[in-house]
């Protein structure tokens, strides 16, 4: 499993032309499911972006999470983040969970994400065509794996 997350001012999904989720200050959480991605990679993954210090404290240091900002989170599915470049120009995607297994894991994660944070926890919806609209505060990006727990 895999998580970009970036820190943001504000963001916002719109699926057909239409907004669907808006957040201010918080995370936006990019998630791909591995085929054989498992409930405790999800646990692990979820806990690290609730406590995830990349918010800047009085001295300016990254020193706070979401909490510590009172911060909302926006979780958007991105198969896309599965991809493997290795062989040619054309991404493959053949590692990437089928919608009947990544499915309850992406919605699971919604459910351990609202249990962690105290703001709102919003969302995109799985397998629909989005726009992502974003402020990236910093930019802050952070890549995490759950295979390579980090």
């Amino acid at each position: 499993m895999r998580a970009v997350v970036q820190r943001v001012s504000e963001a916002a999904v719109h699926i057909g032309g239409a907004e669907h989720a808006r957040i201010g200050t918080g995370l936006l959480v990019l998630l791909g499911v591995e085929v054989g991605d498992t409930e405790e990679d999800l646990e692990w993954l979820c806990g690290k972006v609730a406590r995830l210090r990349i918010f800047s404290d009085p001295e300016g240091l990254m020193n706070l999470d979401v909490n510590d900002v009172r911060g909302e989170v926006l979780l958007v599915s991105q198969f896309t983040l599965q991809a493997s470049t290795r062989k040619g120009n054309r991404p493959s995607y053949i590692r990437a969970a089928r919608p009947e297994e990544a499915t309850p894991l992406y919605l699971r994660a919604k459910q351990l994400l609202s249990g962690m944070v105290h703001g709102h926890v919003r969302s995109g919806e799985f397998g629909a065509d989005m726009q992502v609209e974003l402020i990236n505060d910093g930019p802050v990006t952070i890549i995490i794996d759950s295979k390579l727990k980090e």
